[in-house]
């Protein structure tokens, strides 16, 4: 830190408990109390450098005890008096960063100008401020923060507004520019070639680039009024929004220990991690700085991860912040909710009634939040994103994360005995139904409700169980659904119904396929040698091809039957009477099946028999034909 000595004389003062005596050979002639100390000194000196006290010493009445006389509101206290006092009689005094706006202050208050002795405290005290210390970046800091102890009279003098200019220019301006602060934060000096100097020595070596966070642990030491002014200064002069933020980021985490409890390793990881700070505020402090923050953070989508945000919220909501704070980090986290994790979204729930153990009222806002944006920016729409690459790419969209994120929040909570049927099916609706290309994780949650909630009546059931489409389950799901007894039965006879349907289009699909392979087989064998490798390939894939159809008619098989016992099941309720039995269940059901499609019989499928069949009807119709001919030409 840069300093400055005035005065070449020796100190010449003594402390004995509260007092201070000058030790000059001349006994005291005046009594100068400031606070609880007392400083035992001469008049002449201080007259010759002061205005107030030549007027004071000349209003003063001689007592016993001599001149006396109270300074209560010099600005520094009795600690810069002592400072002030040594000046005047010639000591030498060492200007710092961290005593120079104190002394330039009670020089103010006492008017130490240049009418009352050449080279006077405030001009000395003027040209170290101008000179060295708005000149460099650590000591423009300490005297900033130093203001803190005589605000009002540095306010009247602007020292906090040109320090925090000074800093802003500062912080604005890439550092690799003019060497800082490379020379403060790394130390070596650097040559006209850029490179390290050594004790003058070029030694070849080149500094290293310094990053747009080189600020941040240095701005943080501020308190929260001068860090506020500091931000706004850096945002009037164009500041990068995504520096800013990440400044807002460290500050609140040196000061509100809750946001490192749960710290990434990657953010654990960084270099600039207030770790070990030892600074601890109230929870009314705390309360005020997450406000303060959502006022200075910009409303801007990606500017701060999204687990500070989640931290910032989970802390407001303890600490009882403004509800209007509250709301807006809701809605931040609601722009980047695709970024989220589950961990994030388990919110314990706060409020005085603690109707459930998780916050699912809040998570619901802020769905519904990421929604509007998600309509605004453009968002995925039923007709913009093809099934097959959902299919393919689950985190194609952030629509399709969020759904899965939200899915996997309702299983989560669902165990929950506390949560009502309505506050389920409201946030598991409000995503919307392309967003999901499966509906398994759906399912699942559903399922996991239904375990922990037995009491729910059959009609709430089968309400719960429409919020799933039973036709975008996959086939592990709808084998796990048709056997599962917590279902109702009209979920359960559309889960079978929709499996045999996949599982006949995925036959058939195979089918095609063998068809494909036998005609480029004949294709291929015409012009391929002996030696070529294409028919062991071919041959190879047609067994492959033959075990899965094998697979696919025996659980289409056991699926038929299931469905025949199903009918029978019913058939013996009484539901439905009468010859047209299945017939009416289906209708009932909500879709047209015919009644054969339940018979083992007709059920399965074989192309090869088909073929066989229309092949004998092709050779009767050729001999019919052949012996008409006959008969003719007889």
């Amino acid at each position: 830190m840069a300093c400055m000595k005035l005065g070449s004389k020796t100190d010449a003062f003594q402390r004995q408990g509260q007092a201070w005596f000058c030790t000059t050979g001349l006994p005291s002639d005046i009594v100068v109390e400031v606070g609880e100390m007392s400083f035992h000194l001469h008049k002449f000196p201080l007259l010759s450098r002061s205005g107030v006290m030549e007027r004071l010493i000349a209003d003063a009445s001689e007592g016993e005890e001599g001149c006396i006389i109270k300074l209560s509101d010099v600005p520094g206290g009795a600690k810069t008096f002592e400072l002030v006092a040594k000046f005047c009689y010639g000591v030498k005094l060492e200007l710092t960063a961290a005593n120079v706006v104190q002394l330039r202050c009670a020089a103010e208050h006492l008017e130490m100008t240049e009418e009352h002795g050449e080279g006077n405290l405030i001009s000395q005290t003027e040209i170290f401020l101008n000179q060295v210390v708005l000149r460099n970046w650590k000591d423009s800091l300490k005297a900033l923060q130093s203001c803190e102890d005589v605000l009002p009279y540095a306010e009247e003098l602007q020292f906090p507004k040109n320090f925090i200019e000074s800093l802003a220019a500062k912080a604005c301006t890439d550092p690799n520019l003019f060497g800082w602060p490379v020379m403060e934060h790394g130390g070596p000096m650097q040559s006209p070639g850029g490179s390290v100097l050594w004790n003058g020595i070029s030694t070849g070596a080149r500094p290293k680039n310094s990053s747009s966070d080189w600020w941040y642990e240095d701005a943080s030491t501020l308190s929260l009024p001068l860090y506020k002014r500091l931000i706004s200064a850096m945002e009037s002069r164009g500041l990068k929004q995504e520096i800013i933020a990440g400044s807002l980021n460290f500050y609140a985490k040196r000061y509100i220990p809750g946001l490192n409890r749960r710290q990434g390793s990657s953010e654990s990881g960084n270099r600039l991690a207030p770790v070990g700070s030892g600074i601890s505020l109230s929870e009314e402090d705390q309360k005020l700085l997450i406000e303060e923050i959502d006022h200075l953070l910009p409303m801007q989508k990606g500017l701060v991860p999204t687990k500070f945000l989640f931290g910032l919220l989970k802390t407001a909501k303890i600490l009882r912040a403004n509800p209007s704070s509250i709301s807006n980090l809701e809605k931040r986290i609601g722009m980047q909710l695709d970024q989220a994790t589950l961990e994030d979204l388990l919110m314990p729930n706060f409020s005085y009634s603690m109707e459930t153990l998780y916050d699912v009222d809040c998570v619901k806002r802020i769905l519904d939040h990421f929604l509007v944006m998600d309509q605004v920016v453009g968002g995925a729409s039923p007709g913009s994103v093809d099934d097959a690459q959902l299919m393919g790419s689950p985190s194609l969209t952030p629509i399709t994360m969020v759904a899965k994120l939200i899915d996997g929040y309702l299983a989560e909570v669902a165990p929950d005995v506390n949560l009502k049927l309505p506050k389920f099916q409201s946030l598991a609706a409000a995503v919307p139904e392309y967003a999901r290309p499966l509906d398994d994780g759906l399912y699942r949650a559903i399922d996991i409700y239904l375990k922990s909630h037995p009491w729910l009546a059959e009609s709430d059931r089968e309400q719960l169980c429409r919020l799933m489409d039973c036709q975008k389950l996959s086939l592990e799901a709808c084998t796990h659904a048709a056997q599962n007894e917590r279902l109702p039965l009209r979920i359960i006879v559309q889960v079978l119904f929709f499996e045999q349907l996949q599982l006949r289009t995925s036959i058939a699909g195979c089918l095609l396929v063998s068809d494909n392979l036998d005609g480029s087989r004949q294709l291929r064998s015409g012009l391929m040698g002996p030696n070529d490798g294409g028919w062991t390939t071919a041959v190879r894939e047609n067994q492959v091809l033959k075990v899965g159809m094998d697979n696919m008619r025996t659980r289409v098989s056991e699926l038929e039957k299931e469905c025949s016992n199903m009918r029978q099941e019913i058939e013996k309720l009484g539901r439905v009477k009468g010859s047209s039995t299945w017939g009416s269940v289906s209708k009932k059901f909500g879709f047209k099946i015919k009644s054969q499609m339940c018979s083992a019989q007709e059920g399965s499928v074989s192309k090869q028999n088909n073929r066989s069949v229309q092949s004998e009807k092709s050779k009767d119709q050729h001999s019919g034909k052949h012996k008409k001919i006959l008969s003719s030409d007889e």
